[in-house]
């Protein structure tokens, strides 16, 4: 590998430190994807590309590794067509993200790629990816930051649209562990939290099987009361919609 494949990805320019900081990182991110967009009108062999995403996914510096993440997203919207053909070697990273074991930016940022990494291959092949990514997904709606709830909510309703029939057990064990989650959060202080978490509902009701559930002598039970008067009170429109699909 020569010396220009060897430099970092999306290395940022030298910026005055006497700007504000929220305008460093705007600039960092822009010469991010500028530099990406070179490569890949360069045509840059791809086994490079991804050798160095994956040392900068595991380098060190929280620094790189959320860079990595960000790079993975800019390769998603700007070549899907790549992101589809790698698709094992792009997941196998970005679940490494999401697990990232002291950095919620980085974590953050997986998420938000791994919501449009899923969107263009349409959850086709996932494989085990499916498993990770929803255990890990279902412990952060419940996240103290109100961003990262956000971005939870939102790539766990879209893992309830990809499930089908090999997840579907799997997954409906998941949903039946974070209904309590779905019904605080609907009433979350954040308003764009409490929508993300009000569609993740609709989209996991069809996991939730109340109607067969309900028993008047069961623990369970007591439960789906509980959720019938929360929906009857708060939204009233979720709990028709789910007589209306003949969830109740």
């Amino acid at each position: 590998m020569d010396q220009r494949q060897r430099r970092i990805l999306g290395q940022p320019l030298s910026i005055p430190t006497s700007q504000p900081k929220q305008k460093r990182t705007s600039m960092i991110s822009f010469f991010s994807k500028v530099s990406w967009k070179l490569r890949f009108q360069k045509r840059e062999p791809l086994k490079n590309v991804f050798f160095i995403l994956a040392e900068r996914a595991r380098d060190p510096s929280a620094k790189k590794r959320h860079m990595a993440m960000r790079n993975l997203g800019t390769m998603a919207y700007e070549a899907p067509d790549k992101v589809r053909k790698y698709k094992k070697i792009v997941l196998d990273l970005l679940v490494y993200g999401l697990y990232d074991p002291v950095n919620l930016e980085v974590i953050h940022e997986s998420m938000k790629t791994l919501t449009v990494v899923l969107g263009k291959i349409q959850g086709k092949g996932l494989g085990s990816f499916f498993i990770d990514i929803t255990l890990q997904t279902r412990t952060l709606l419940d996240d103290e930051n109100d961003s990262l709830r956000y971005s939870a909510f939102v790539l766990f309703g879209q893992l309830a649209a990809f499930a089908g029939r090999k997840w579907k057990k799997f997954f409906t064990s998941q949903v039946k562990q974070t209904r309590d989650s779905l019904l605080i959060h609907l009433q979350d202080r954040n308003p764009q939290v409490a929508k993300a978490c009000k569609t993740t509902f609709q989209a996991c009701s069809p996991y939730l099987k109340l109607k067969e559930e309900y028993s008047f002598q069961s623990e369970e039970d007591q439960r789906n009361t509980k959720l019938y008067q929360q929906l009857s009170h708060y939204h009233p429109e979720i709990l028709q919609f789910f007589y209306a699909n003949k969830i109740l």
